[in-house]
């Protein structure tokens, strides 16, 4: 203390006033005396381990603890703990005389250790923002603006256009109502232009989606006309396009010419797509030249397939063989930018590169390399097929010089493709025997292009009806390729023709089994079960191709066939209104549900659709025969007479018709018409008995003269026919004494037996027809087809006319399809249609 300097007590503002003063609390040396420490002591730090130091003999000792206030009392700390100073009966005591701020390693009595504050129970809730300030209700109108954008292009993308063009509308209208907003609070500073450009493009878009190309030309002309829009140039690109589909082509190049000069040169990937688009837009004004000038541009810059198969084609409009060849050439040496197909073959045991290797065989990135090559290939052969005809004298030698450049490019394997469609256009040419020849070139290639082409030879003969060498080349297709379905389907067609319709139909499984979305073979399949009689299987193959094939009509009306064949009426009629929503037109589906409609007795329903049908095809003669009918059978003769009018231009050799025609004028009272019609007939057909009849009795009624001349003619021709019977008669139990007579001797020889030639006129007399005295006048009406030819008519029903004649005419109806092919013909045709190779 004598060291120490001490400031005079004058100076009141010495920062180091007090220092010296003494503060009783920590006087240590009557700590003993002191009750609640030592209580302190014994709880609490007795136990701690004790110290090198000992309380007694120490220099501190007897004197009592002063206070500032001038009392003694025990001492605690703030933690409800007494001061350490002391400890008792020897223990060691801690040197803890001052302890830095803030810092304490004591715990207050029934305190738990808590370093989180998490004793306190939670925090007091947030303070609620209020909404009313003009920035929150800014910030609000903004989040409802960006929603919307994103549910607009969300009702895009699930292909609800009306939806997102709505919702774009809606936010262009909040997006004005927030800038006004701003304007009023005076912070038009900070408007959003980021958001402002979003909602405006994004109008614009939907409403190209909807086809309102006014609209969206004035929505980017906004855009692009404001000069605070960074890149704004660019929609210029979007306005050519929509002017574009508008085949506004001279505004589209000038658009697309504006947004090439706002480009700089560093985007050279868009202004090559921009100078692309100019082209294709020059080519649909049939301006090549120009065409040709930005694809040769664009073949020199950065070569693609497409632009070098436009170029192909500019070339073609032209006509300019030797540049044809060069864009070929140039064609096949673009670069597609990926992978061997090598790389996903496994090449040694290793497990984990085998696995790597499986994981991307089929990945997105590996099925776009797929779809890129699929596009190339499609590109050349389109373009070998187009000027193989035009680069050289014939198309054969053009062929072989596209074959020839293909063979040493990247795209060797196109070569024998390009081969099997050199024999297709053979084919297109009517060239059979050139395209066979090719063809049969293949037979010593590999298995892939032999089984092609001897696909497309068996189904050549088979379409010759050279059914052997179709079973052959159908049976080298089959060895070359054991899983070619076209093979199998062809070699089940030749068995199919032979009528083995179980074997067939295996044949027709197995190209089920190697390909199920295979459509020719269930269809061959259905047709081999409906010519077994398993009308159940049958029809189960046509439900499932019908699920393939949704409108395919003639699916449809095997679907219908097949109900009728089972006894369904109701569903037969079902699936043939189905079927008048495909081909609306089709006389025979409608003569069909008439015919349906007929038999289920629907008289009203049947009219009409046979009316409809006779409407598309009034060549029909079945059709006309019912309308007539009809029209007999509910007392409107009037109206019958203009069918069997038309009948008797169809067929002008049957005098059924004309018979027909002049009895509805008879039933009608117009009795003069009928003489003159009954007269014409006599006139081309002087033999007909029941014409002569007719004429016999209306000349009765009418008190004519004429009368005894059709009555003499009547008797001669009656005579005549007396005779022919009787040679018939005679003729016929010759001919069956002579056959008793063969047997009974069937070992000795019997001279043949001499029966009267059956002349002209009795041929023809015998296909008018005749009835017994008093049969009534009736007509024959379609009825149900028969089991295995569609639309055919099997039995007869008859009307009756409503008037007894002494002779009245039968008429035969005659068979008539109503399918314009029989059920072969359409197994010829349809069963085969995959046979060639895809162009």
């Amino acid at each position: 203390m004598e060291n120490v300097h001490l400031v005079p007590e004058e100076d009141d503002d010495d920062l180091y006033t007090g220092y010296n003063d003494y503060n009783p609390t920590f006087d240590s040396e009557d700590l003993h005396n002191d009750v609640g420490f030592q209580q302190a002591v014994r709880t609490s730090h007795g136990r701690r381990p004790p110290m090198t130091a000992k309380y007694p003999g120490t220099a501190i000792g007897g004197r009592p603890i002063g206070t500032a206030y001038g009392s003694r009392m025990p001492v605690g700390t703030a933690m409800g703990r007494p001061m350490t100073g002391a400890v008792q009966d020897g223990a060691a005591r801690p040197m803890t005389a001052v302890r830095a701020a803030g810092y304490s390693s004591s715990i207050a009595r029934g305190s738990v250790f808590d370093p989180l504050g998490q004793s306190k129970g939670p925090a007091p809730p947030l303070e609620r923002q209020n909404e009313d300030t003009p920035e929150e209700k800014i910030k609000i109108l903004e989040k409802k603006v960006n929603d919307l954008i994103e549910e607009s292009c969300l009702a895009h993308a699930h292909g609800d256009l009306q939806l997102s063009l709505e919702k774009a509308k809606e936010a262009g209208r909040k997006e004005r109502a927030l800038v006004r907003q701003r304007e009023q609070t005076g912070t038009a500073d900070h408007i959003n232009l980021d958001l402002t450009y979003s909602v405006l493009f994004n109008l614009a878009n939907q409403y190209v989606s909807n086809d309102m190309y006014t609209e969206a030309l004035n929505t980017y002309q906004v855009i692009v006309k404001n000069k605070m829009f960074n890149n704004a140039g660019r929609l210029k690109v979007n306005m050519a396009n929509i002017y574009f589909k508008q085949k506004n082509y001279t505004k589209a190049i000038k658009f697309y010419r504006m947004a090439l000069d706002q480009i700089s040169n560093a985007h050279n990937a868009m202004r090559i797509k921009i100078m692309q688009n100019i082209g294709v837009v020059f080519i649909h004004m049939g301006q090549y030249s120009d065409a040709i000038t930005s694809f040769e541009y664009i073949m020199s810059e950065n070569p693609n397939i497409k632009t070098g198969f436009n170029l192909i084609l500019c070339y073609y409009g032209i006509g300019d063989r030797e540049r044809m060849k060069k864009a070929f050439q140039k064609l096949i040496c673009v670069p597609l930018g990926i992978d061997d197909e090598d790389k996903y073959i496994p090449a040694n045991d290793d497990p984990h590169a085998n696995m790597v290797i499986e994981a991307i065989k089929n990945d997105k990135l590996h099925q776009m390399e797929r779809d890129r090559k699929a596009l190339a290939e499609k590109y050349i052969m389109t373009s070998a097929k187009l000027i193989a005809p035009a680069i050289e004298s014939s198309f054969a030698a053009g062929f072989d010089w596209c074959v020839d450049m293909v063979k040493g490019s990247q795209y060797v394997e196109l070569a024998n493709d390009l081969e099997i469609n050199k024999a297709i256009t053979y084919l297109r040419q009517r060239d059979f025997k050139q395209a066979v020849e090719t063809l049969k070139m293949f037979e010593k290639k590999d298995s892939r292009v032999k089984s092609a082409a001897a696909t497309n030879l068996s189904f050549l003969y088979f379409l010759e009806k050279d059914y052997d060498q179709a079973d052959r080349y159908a049976e080298l297709a089959m060895s070359a390729d054991r899983y070619n379905p076209a093979a199998l389907i062809n070699k089940g067609n030749t068995v199919f023709v032979k009528e083995d319709y179980e074997k067939a139909a295996e044949f027709y499984k197995e190209a089920l089994r190697n390909d199920s979305s295979c459509t020719e073979a269930l269809y061959n399949l259905g047709l081999t079960y409906k010519r077994l009689g398993r009308l159940e299987e049958a029809l189960d193959c046509f439900l499932k191709l019908h699920a393939i094939l949704r409108n395919s009509a003639q699916v449809m009306y095997q679907v219908a066939n097949l109900y009728e064949m089972l006894e369904d009426p109701h569903q037969a009629i079902e699936w043939l209104m189905q079927l008048t929503s495909v081909t609306p037109t089709d006389a025979q589906v409608l003569a069909k549900l008439g015919d349906l409609y007929d038999n289920e007795g629907d008289k009203s329903q049947a009219f009409q659709y046979y009316y409809e049908s006779y409407r598309y095809f009034p060549s029909n003669i079945s059709v006309i025969e019912w309308l007539g009918a009809y029209y007999i059978d509910t007392q409107f003769c009037e109206k019958a007479i203009q069918y069997f009018e038309r009948a008797t231009l169809i067929q002008p050799t049957q005098v059924k018709w004309q018979l027909m025609v002049a009895s509805c004028y008879r039933r009608s009272g117009n009795y003069q018409k009928a003489l003159e019609t009954y007269k014409d007939i006599h006139r081309k057909f002087p033999e007909n008995v029941e014409c002569l009849r007719f004429l016999v009795r209306l000349c009765t009624d009418m008190g004519l003269k004429e009368v005894q001349d059709y009555a003499t003619k009547l008797k001669k021709v009656e005579k005549m026919k007396e005779i022919r019977e009787q040679r018939v008669r005679s003729g016929r139990e010759s001919s069956a004494r002579g056959r008793r007579e063969g047997s009974a001797g069937s070992g000795s020889s019997s001279s043949p037996i001499n029966t009267p030639p059956l002349r002209a006129s009795d041929s023809g007399q015998s296909s008018h027809g005749t009835s017994a005295k008093g049969e009534r006048l009736s007509v024959k009406l379609k009825a149900l087809p028969g089991s295995n030819e569609p639309y055919e008519a099997s039995t007869q029903q008859e009307i009756d006319a409503s008037y007894v004649d002494p002779l009245g005419p039968q008429m035969q109806r005659p068979k008539t399809a109503a399918r314009k092919r029989t059920e072969e013909d359409e197994f010829a045709d349809e069963e085969l249609g995959d046979d060639l190779l895809p162009e």
